[in-house]
């Protein structure tokens, strides 16, 4: 049988050069984790840790933002229902001040027809003494010419009746 330490040397493996890459990997690797590893590693944790805490935050960020948009909307809604009542109101009172507006419009134009009205009767009865007036001078001297008589001599009493029979037979 062939010995494994012989196989081992025909292939160029010597035992102290293995155990001497043996002690310096051991020293190399306990000098990476304590000086390499470690600081690495805490860094590493660190960044994962602000990562987390940032993720965390924009959870709660988020969440905060629906909560704001939530009390937004309804805000909004009541802003909307107070400038609906706001807009019922002030068609209410325009309507009312459109219906006095006009009452006072209509009160107004009677008074300007009951003017009128009283205008033009005192026109009419002036211009009812002016013609009876009129007549009477008419009568007169009609009374003259029929009669022919002096005016002086005609009858006042006479007259006065024509005019008062014509004056009804108008009306």
């Amino acid at each position: 049988m062939v010995n494994l330490y012989e196989i081992l040397q025909k292939i160029g493996f010597d035992w102290q050069v293995a155990l001497a890459n043996l002690v310096n990997f051991l020293i190399i690797l306990f000098l990476l984790k304590k000086f390499a590893f470690k600081p690495i590693g805490k860094l590493i944790k660190d960044r994962q840790d602000k990562i987390s805490e940032g993720l965390q935050k924009a959870k709660e960020a988020d969440v905060r933002l629906a909560q704001v948009d939530a009390i937004a909307i309804l805000r909004l809604k009541e802003t909307d229902q107070k400038s609906a009542v706001m807009m019922s109101q002030a068609q209410e009172r325009a309507k009312k001040l459109e219906e006095g507006l006009v009452k006072k419009a209509q009160e107004r134009q009677r008074q300007l027809l009951a003017q009128a009205e009283d205008q033009h009767k005192k026109a009419q009865e002036e211009s009812q003494r002016q013609i009876l007036k009129e007549a009477g001078v008419l009568v007169k001297e009609m009374i003259v010419k029929t009669v022919e008589l002096k005016p002086e001599a005609v009858d006042e009493a006479l007259i006065e009746k024509a005019v008062l029979q014509l004056h009804h037979g108008k009306h």
